[in-house]
């Protein structure tokens, strides 16, 4: 039945999910690679749509910016509409000058200062990690399409505009590892922890912190089209493995 949010009935979402931030890159992707997509939810304009991709079922459904959104929506997907398999295409920042505009970069693990996790179930963790067959799944699917991939640790932020602290941000960079930044990720492994189910993070590196190289926000809804490639050839392959189980 319909939650708070999501006024999709059970069954008309798919096991594997595709999750952008932007609702309108949503809109971009299920109008433009899938067949015969039907929209599933229009609250709040957080859009979501099932349609096939190759023969294979897969939905697309914004998150929101920002972990209490993604909280809200990938718990949702998971505990409510029985997904299987949530793998966010998202942007980032990056934290590395040779790390540019338009590289993908596969989360393994997100670091976070937030309280999201301790606050939904007392989780003390500050590093989360995706799930590891997800993300070879998505390696995979890179290497066939000849899309070079970078993996590592992203960190995932409360804040977008923060007062200047360059002494917290090197901490975070050299201490913990972390190629870049978002806003999403930890909120979206903790939920797949908590609820049992799988999640990766699949992203685009928007702007650069170093260069301040950056994207228009026309570019980030619909010029990833490297990122959607390997998401909806990831779901597709992960459908049609769970259909020959």
């Amino acid at each position: 039945m319909p939650t708070t949010h999501n006024e999709a009935l059970i069954g008309e979402i798919a096991k594997t999910v595709l999750m952008p931030g932007d609702p309108l890159r949503a809109k971009y992707v299920a109008e433009t690679f899938l067949e015969n997509p039907f929209q599933f939810n229009a609250v709040r304009n957080m859009f979501g749509y099932t349609g096939m991709y190759k023969g294979q079922r897969i939905s697309v459904m914004g998150s929101g910016m920002g972990m209490p959104s993604m909280g809200i929506y990938s718990y949702e997907l998971f505990r409510f509409y029985e997904v299987d398999r949530i793998i966010r295409i998202g942007s980032a920042g990056s934290y590395q000058k040779e790390l540019q505009v338009y590289d993908l970069v596969l989360a393994e693990s997100a670091f976070s200062e937030s309280t999201y996790a301790k606050v939904q179930n007392g989780c003390e963790e500050s590093v989360l990690y995706s799930d590891p067959a997800l993300n070879q799944a998505v390696e995979k699917t890179a290497e066939r399409l000849g899309y070079p991939l970078k993996k590592g640790r992203i960190h995932s932020s409360d804040v977008f505009y923060r007062e200047q602290d360059l002494a917290l941000s090197q901490t975070i960079v050299r201490e913990q590892d972390c190629i870049g930044v978002e806003m999403e990720s930890f909120a979206l492994f903790h939920n797949a922890n908590v609820t049992g189910k799988a999640a990766a993070c699949l992203l685009t590196i928007s702007n650069n912190n170093i260069s301040e190289e950056t994207t228009s926000p026309k570019e980030r809804e619909q010029s990833f089209t490297r990122m959607m490639a390997v998401g909806l050839e990831t779901a597709r392959a992960c459908e049609e493995e769970a259909g020959r189980v």
